[in-house]
């Protein structure tokens, strides 16, 4: 299935500009100071986790911790991520600080709350100089079995096909560049799959072969192509997700700033794919350099016939 109605967030502790990751994340903007930063990620977060719960979906809230700093906790699924035939995956992280998110109680809860057969750790190889940054740097196509990956010094090629060749999936992988010229520092900026349709960013891959190929893939796996342009991606417009809710209904979760840069005929189809939620995250947006998506670690993992419904850590 490509989609799920259950996500892990990590509500941030000490959010705010990272300048761990400020080299390759061109979207990123240190705009304010730390504590009004800190106060308003925090309300921003409490209304897209209210949001997601009351359109049914299911979401499993942990707070960040104030040591060690993490300012980037609030985007957990680029250091794990979930399947549905009970595999657990590590990432090895770019970022220095951004290591120190990885949380052993985390792990340990969800290798309490669900059937978690295998528990992979990938991370030594940042240690070599080489990432690969969960669904950050992989939009997955899980019904499929295909990875899209933009390559940048967050996602190394060879430790792509070593994650495709152990999961079982085919990769499919170009190069995407800002109006700069600059890489995209991560695949899910610019691109998003559902069931049957795929929101990308065409322009931003300016090797015609490669952006010939990426459509033809996508079309050819009965996705229908919405393309955004880069000023587009600037907003974040590539960074949404498919997910549905406890009755079956089709989401696409997409923040308010990235829906109101689509053009009337772009969000139409998208609607007709799903209901649009679109919870208004700037700040997070701003100094962080990511978006609704980024929030979002996908619980694909078969239940613990013991494990409550839900989760969420006291604060």
């Amino acid at each position: 299935m490509q989609t799920t109605n259950r996500v892990l967030m990590i509500r941030p502790c000490r959010f705010g500009f990272n300048p761990d990751t400020a080299a390759s994340n061109a979207y990123q903007q240190a705009t304010l100071d730390a504590e009004t930063a800190q106060a308003a990620a925090v309300a921003e977060f409490d209304a897209y986790v209210a949001l997601l719960r009351a359109n049914g979906v299911t979401v499993d809230v942990f707070q960040d911790t104030p040591e060690p700093h993490t300012p980037d906790s609030i985007f957990p699924n680029n250091w794990f991520s979930t399947h549905a035939d009970g595999r657990l995956f590590l990432y090895p992280m770019e970022g220095a600080n951004r290591r120190l998110e990885r949380r052993v109680d985390i792990v340990a809860w969800l290798r309490g709350s669900f059937a978690v057969r295998e528990l992979v750790d990938l991370s030594a190889a940042e240690h070599q100089g080489r990432y690969l940054e969960g669904t950050g740097s992989m939009v997955l196509d899980r019904a499929q079995r295909r990875i899209y990956a933009a390559l940048s010094t967050r996602t190394d090629a060879g430790e792509l096909q070593a994650f495709a060749e152990r999961i079982g999936y085919q990769v499919t992988a170009f190069t995407a560049t800002d109006a700069a010229g600059r890489p995209i520092y991560h695949s899910n900026v610019l691109m998003c799959v559902g069931p049957d349709w795929a929101v990308v960013c065409l322009e931003a891959v300016e090797d015609a072969e490669e952006r010939r190929s990426l459509q033809q893939q996508l079309q050819a796996d009965g996705k229908e192509v919405i393309a955004i342009s880069r000023a587009q991606v600037v907003a974040l417009a590539g960074n949404m997700l498919a997910l549905h809710n406890a009755s079956g209904e089709p989401l696409v979760v997409l923040s308010q700033r990235a829906h109101d840069a689509l053009d009337a005929s772009q969000r139409s189809r998208l609607a007709s794919h799903g209901r649009l939620l679109t919870p208004a995250i700037p700040v997070i947006e701003t100094l962080g350099g990511g978006g609704v998506r980024c929030m979002l670690a996908e619980l694909f993992l078969p239940a613990h016939p013991t494990a409550p419904a839900a989760f969420t850590q006291r604060y």
